[in-house]
């Protein structure tokens, strides 16, 4: 069975998408399917650093994730991908309309300028959102 690709993706690259990398890297090393699942992330507009709020409230869950850097993705990185997740901006908005693939939108409030207590919520809302497709994702492997 190939690995299937994740993408997240957003704008700039130094907040939700961040999250959502640290999240899926390590629920794939927790449950063993780093031969089953590849991560890619980036922005279309990336930021010049991850946003410190982030990495306040990713630290607060032993997230250490000071030595991550926004980057770009490509339209040619994104139609790699199996599952493209967007995380709050339309995927037509943020997507090439020519990638392959299961497009999914979070739809997550943007964490730059928020109170640490709103970016505390949005770092659950998405570590749920990964598990889950995590516990989709070990379904696939076990078929």
């Amino acid at each position: 069975m190939n690995p299937t690709t994740l993408g997240f993706v957003c704008v700039q690259n130094a907040g939700r998408s961040q999250m959502a990398t640290a999240f899926a890297e390590r629920e794939q090393r927790a449950r063993g399917l780093e031969d089953h699942v590849r991560i890619r992330t980036g922005g279309t507009d990336p930021a010049g650093s991850v946003h410190d709020v982030v990495l306040t409230v990713m630290d607060e869950v032993g997230i250490d994730m000071s030595d991550r850097q926004p980057r770009e993705i490509t339209p040619g990185a994104i139609e790699t991908c199996d599952i493209v997740i967007t995380m709050g901006c339309s995927a037509d908005g943020v997507c090439p309309a020519t990638w392959r693939g299961d497009a999914r939108d979070w739809d997550l409030t943007d964490p730059h300028g928020r109170a640490l207590e709103d970016v505390r919520e949005i770092r659950e809302a998405i570590r749920t959102r990964v598990e889950a497709l995590f516990d989709e994702l070990e379904r696939q492997t076990q078929d």
